[in-house]
């Protein structure tokens, strides 16, 4: 039961079977702040045998989470979100020291991460089958069951709403879990943890490893007493861990990414436009979103003015450490710190300077970087092919409808897509012929818990959120009985 404060621990053991524990090796990973460079706790570095001894305690703690009646397994979801709520400052401040971004966004963070447990706790009595006519000598019907245990890679850029998003729905479904959580932001899904077994879980029930992909995330995936796998997390190793299970026919559900065009016609109200386009790409987690609109494909018509109005906005827009509570944050890591200077390299060879930022901030810590636009790219460019993963914005021009459309499936992703118009018509039109799997209207980001999110392409397959999230998460059994005409 967790009675520390999230923010004063030296180290975290690993959470398996309602306890801590080390991890076999018995080595550690730093974890560090990005605003500073400095660590300030550490983790267990566990392997393939804590992958086993976590995967042995959710086979035994599946059968009683399940052995439950599911109206208790609701409640038991729903004092979990109560007790994610009640300690949101708390979480929220670790969350950004391991994370990097502004504390406003970790708490908005915190609070998706107990409406998924609060949204999916109403579902855990609602999971029917169906009767299924075959004649008055047949009684058939369907029951959705559990796959037993399930295991879920979660990435850094929004490590608590991600484990929200994907173990609430695989608990309601009267399933066991074993976390991976990325090694740069594994506090949040320790903390998690314990407070599901605090809320009444089962021992088992949740499982927390913590650890590097190789060491950790393989041997999960490759289990075979795992029955699915959620991953979220770059193409190449969505690739690769779609291709481990399927060695074992483990179903996997792949969230891998997106470029993600956002489409300004000349009816677009500009004003609200600017303003979604700074949150799709620039202060939401510094651009570190697999659903950003980071290619911006705008009517040429329109172009210098809403350029004009976007580079006043970028530029007054604040970098600095996330506890400010700055409009942007530091990037999560010198990793990617390292990567998106890059791309900004590439850009400036394909394009030309950046029309706005380019360089690193000029600090003496910290992985910041500024926000950056580019403007009059190819569609062929490198930055607008590839997922930079940063506060880097690409401008592409186009002059018609069709060209608009052409644009925006002129890509490996097909994740989600934008259009900012007046004309509804229009917008039906882009709904209907973009290449998406979220298409987004006057408004960057919209929906919630209750809408499915999943993609297309490169970008993946299966869907997180709503009420089909439950369902990757259950088997479909068929009951078939003759019952005969009987006496007459």
């Amino acid at each position: 039961m967790a009675t520390h404060s999230a923010n004063d621990r030296d180290q975290y053991g690993l959470f398996i079977d309602g306890t801590e524990s080390e991890s076999a090796s018995g080595e550690t990973i730093s974890v560090v702040d990005p605003a500073t460079e400095e660590p300030f706790t550490s983790i267990q570095a566990g392997s393939a045998s804590d992958v086993d001894r976590a995967v042995d305690a959710a086979l035994e703690g599946q059968t009683e989470w399940y052995g439950l009646a599911p109206a208790e397994r609701g409640r038991i979801l729903r004092r979990a979100s109560d007790l994610i709520a009640d300690r949101r400052d708390e979480l929220a401040r670790l969350l950004t020291r391991e994370n990097g971004k502004p504390i406003s966004q970790a708490r908005t963070e915190i609070d998706a991460a107990s409406r998924y447990f609060e949204y999916y706790s109403g579902m855990a009595d609602k999971i029917q089958g169906e009767t299924i006519p075959l004649g008055r000598e047949y009684v058939d019907y369907t029951i959705q069951e559990p796959l037993g245990v399930t295991g879920h890679i979660i990435p850094w850029n929004f490590p608590a709403a991600i484990f929200g998003r994907t173990v609430a729905p695989a608990l309601t479904a009267g399933n066991a879990v074993v976390v991976k959580p990325a090694e740069q932001t594994p506090l949040t899904a320790l903390e998690f943890a314990q407070i599901l077994d605090e809320a009444g879980a089962p021992s088992g029930t949740v499982n927390v490893v913590t650890g590097y992909g190789v060491d950790a995330g393989e041997p999960l995936t490759e289990h075979e007493d795992v029955s699915c796998v959620a991953f979220t997390g770059s193409v190449e190793t969505g690739k690769a861990v779609a291709a481990a299970a399927g060695r074992q026919l483990t179903p996997a559900h792949i969230e891998a990414g997106g470029k993600n065009p956002n489409v300004v016609f000349p009816d677009a109200d500009l004003e609200q436009a600017v303003e979604q386009t700074l949150i799709s790409i620039f202060t939401r987690n510094a651009g570190q979103v697999c659903s950003a609109g980071d290619r911006l494909i705008v009517h040429e018509d329109i172009r210098e003015a809403f350029l004009e109005r976007l580079v006043e906005e970028v530029e007054s827009l604040e970098v600095g450490t996330g506890l400010d509570d700055p409009d942007i944050g530091p990037l999560v890591s010198e990793a990617q710190y390292e990567t998106v200077s890059e791309y900004i390299e590439i850009g400036s060879s394909e394009v030309g300077e950046p029309i706005v930022g380019g360089a690193p901030e000029e600090t003496e810590d910290g992985y910041f970087v500024e926000p950056t636009v580019f403007d009059g790219a190819s569609n062929d460019d490198r930055i607008s092919q590839e997922e930079i993963f940063g506060p880097v914005l690409t401008v592409i021009p186009f002059s018609t409808e069709a060209e608009a459309i052409e644009l925006a499936n002129d890509s490996e992703y097909g994740l989600t897509a934008g259009i900012f118009t007046t004309d509804l018509e229009r917008a039906h039109r882009f709904a209907r012929d973009v290449v998406a799997g979220q298409v987004y209207v006057n408004e960057w980001f919209a929906g919630g818990v209750e809408t499915p999110f999943g993609g297309f392409r490169e970008s993946g397959f299966g869907r997180e959120k709503g009420l089909e999230a439950v369902e990757q998460f259950t088997a479909t059994k068929n009951v078939g009985l003759k019952i005969g005409d009987g006496p007459s």
